[in-house]
Order: C-alpha cells, then structure tokens, then sequence
C-alpha cells in the first residue's frame, strides 16, 4: 500500500472527508453493493464449469486487503463455515488506486450455510471514529478510513468497532450498475411511502421525474416537471431503481430510510439472480470485473457456489441505529446497548461465542482529544471508557 502523509488532508477534510465531490458522492447508491453478493451468491446456480470460463473475469477483480485477519477465510469457506463479507459501495474512478475517495456505503454481511441465511447490516458512514494506523487525525468518519489507509484500515475499524471479524471485503464503484438492473429484467420491489423523486435536482421537482406510491410496486416517470406521467409500470429499471434508492431528504427516516429502500431493492435484486438465465452474458461478468474488488480468490467463489447458494435465498436485512451529534461537522454515535445487539445478532449468525462489543471509537482515542471524545459521548448519555 502507498504511503500517504495524514496531514495532507486539511482540518476541513479531517471532519467531512475529501469533499470535492461531495454532492455527487452523497448520492451514491448502497445498493450497488449488490454486485458482488449476486457473484458470489447468486451466481452459484451456474456451476464449475461456467465458473471456469468466466475465470479470468473474476481473477480481475481480486485483490488482497492489507490487513491481519483473525480468522483465514479460505480455510472457513473450504469447511462450509459461515463468513462475514464487508461491502463498500465507492465513487473512485479507477478502481486500481490502493485508496481515494469515500465509502459512502458500508455493510456488514454474513453468510451462515447451516441455518441457511444471510445477514446483511447495514453501518452509518458518519460514525465518529478513530482511524487504525491515523489516530492523530481523529476525529474521523468511519468513511473516511478508506481514503486513509484503504480497505484493510475499513475492515479494522468495523471489526474494532463491533468486536465481530471481517473475514474478507467487497468493494464496488457505481458505473454500471444500471446494466445489473436491465439485465435481469427489472426488479418488482413495493415503495414504503409516497414519494417523487428528480434524479436532475434530487428532490422532488424538476425534469426526469419518478414517482412512487406507498404499499406498490407501481411507478411512472415524467419528463416535463410532472406535467405529464408515463403509463404506470411494476418493474423497477435501471434507472428508476437508481431514483427508488437515492431519495433522501423527503424520507421521514433521513438515511436510515434511504437505506432500508436500498435493502429492499438488494433483496430483489439478489433473489431474481438466482435463476436469471441473462447473467450468463460474459459480457455483463466482464462489466463488472471493470468495477468491483474484492480479496476472495476465484477458488473461494466456486466452493461458495458448491455449498452456500441456499443462503442467498433467506435474506435478513438490518441496520446500525446512530443518533446525530453536534461537532463542528454531523457525526453520528451508537449507544452502547445497540451495537451490543448488532454484535450479539452477528456473532451467533457466525456461530462464535457472545463476547463484548467492540471500542466506542473503533480505536483508542489519542490523550489530547479525550475531551473531544467525551463531548461526543455526552450527547447520547455515555462516558469515554478507558
């Protein structure tokens, strides 16, 4: 991994990150993440030998994280033994750079072939943490420690924060992800609430409209500010699925409800893989090598194909609840009792023993910002534990 000096980013970087992007960035979809469950999960329906030819596709793709695991996942895989996979979703470009840019999208997912379910939580960007290896830049966004040190500082910080192991990691960029949509026809997915969404002005007013209705999967499109409405469809395209998942600022739940909406269309997008006969285009695999990482080998994929494809088809989705604090920049924090729950529910999906949750900041913060941390801490009725 390149060296790169923490004090080149500036103090206004520090609290938000690299934000010379920031409002395309903000609108980066966690539902990408899809990508690489549908290849190692989805996919398993093709078998070996499709495997095979789409081989040098997905050697593309894998890249080995900087960072000491705990537990080695080919050896957990090769037994049949739940893992844990971390998603990130980016907006980097060149996915060959060691590191650049945010996560805008993090969860945590395990893969458990005994009780045949996948787990999918997913992490607030904004969590105030401390970055492994770039304690002195705290406080940080747990986004950020990609841009730090890449996705092995990611995995440490998760795994600091919630005490639960990152076995391996996925990261995707957004480009393409409508063609994922478009290729298995669409998906069917039932809006929670009314809204209308603009992909032009990411609110509800202006050109290339969306409109949804509660309780259905129906929606029509609009190119004149609503003026006029498309005929009503059920399936989700490409790129309404992208405006189904980007609304933010007229959900009630802010991102948490952005979040749950990316999980319903993850979900579809996952079960409707499975036998989606279009996934077998070489073409479309050759797309995604283009924009995906991830540190499992092509060997690792094919036993996952052999012996954990009946989980793909029990999928729980769930969400780390943080509450927004006031500090120079919007950070979120975790009450302890919640990321006790979270750790509670992901080590048993693991089968490992209870054990406490993890740091309150992911690492141990630096003397000379204790109060710093003891401010944030106060505003969800903590103390900085030592």
């Amino acid at each position: 991994m390149s060296e790169q000096e923490p004090n080149q980013f500036s103090r206004k970087e520090r609290y938000d990150g690299v934000r010379s992007n920031r409002k395309k960035k903000s609108r980066v979809k966690r539902w990408i993440l899809s990508i690489l469950l549908i290849i190692i999960l989805g996919v398993a329906g093709w078998g070996t030998y499709l495997y095979a030819q789409y081989k040098s596709s997905i050697d593309d793709i894998q890249k080995t994280a900087k960072f000491n695991k705990t537990r080695n996942v080919s050896n957990l895989i090769a037994r049949g033994k739940p893992f844990s996979i971390l998603l990130m979703g980016t907006d980097v470009g060149d996915l060959g750079r060691d590191r650049n840019g945010l996560t805008d999208s993090m969860m945590l997912v395990t893969i458990n072939p005994q009780t045949k379910k996948t787990t999918m939580v997913s992490i607030p960007r904004d969590i105030m943490t401390v970055i492994p290896g770039y304690s002195e830049t705290f406080p940080q966004k747990m986004n950020a420690a990609f841009a730090y040190g890449g996705a092995g500082a990611t995995m440490e910080a998760v795994q600091n924060y919630l005490n639960v192991p990152v076995d391996s990691y996925a990261l995707v960029n957004m480009e393409g992800l409508e063609t994922l949509v478009d290729k298995v026809d669409g998906v069917s997915v039932k809006a929670p609430f009314d809204f209308v969404y603009s992909q032009d002005t990411a609110h509800a007013y202006g050109p290339d409209l969306y409109r949804f209705h509660k309780g259905s999967t129906k929606w029509e499109h609009s190119d004149d500010n609503g003026v006029t409405w498309s005929a009503s469809k059920t399936k989700l395209t490409g790129k309404a699925a992208l405006a189904f998942s980007r609304m933010r600022y007229d959900d009630p739940q802010g991102d948490y409800g952005r979040q749950q909406r990316q999980r319903l269309v993850l979900e579809a997008l996952v079960k409707k893989a499975v036998s989606a006969q279009t996934l077998l285009d070489s073409s479309f695999i050759k797309s995604v090598s283009k924009n995906a990482q991830t540190d499992l080998s092509f060997n690792d994929i094919v036993k996952v194909a052999q012996k954990y494809r009946a989980a793909s088809k029990n999928l729980v989705s769930d969400h780390l609840q943080g509450t927004g604090i006031s500090y120079d920049a919007s950070y979120q924090m975790v009450k302890k009792s919640e990321k006790q729950r979270v750790t509670d529910m992901l080590r048993k999906q693991l089968d490992l023993k209870e054990r406490e949750t993890g740091l309150q900041f992911a690492g141990d913060v630096p003397s000379k910002d204790t109060a710093i941390a003891q401010r944030a801490l106060s505003q969800i009725g903590e103390t900085l534990e030592y």
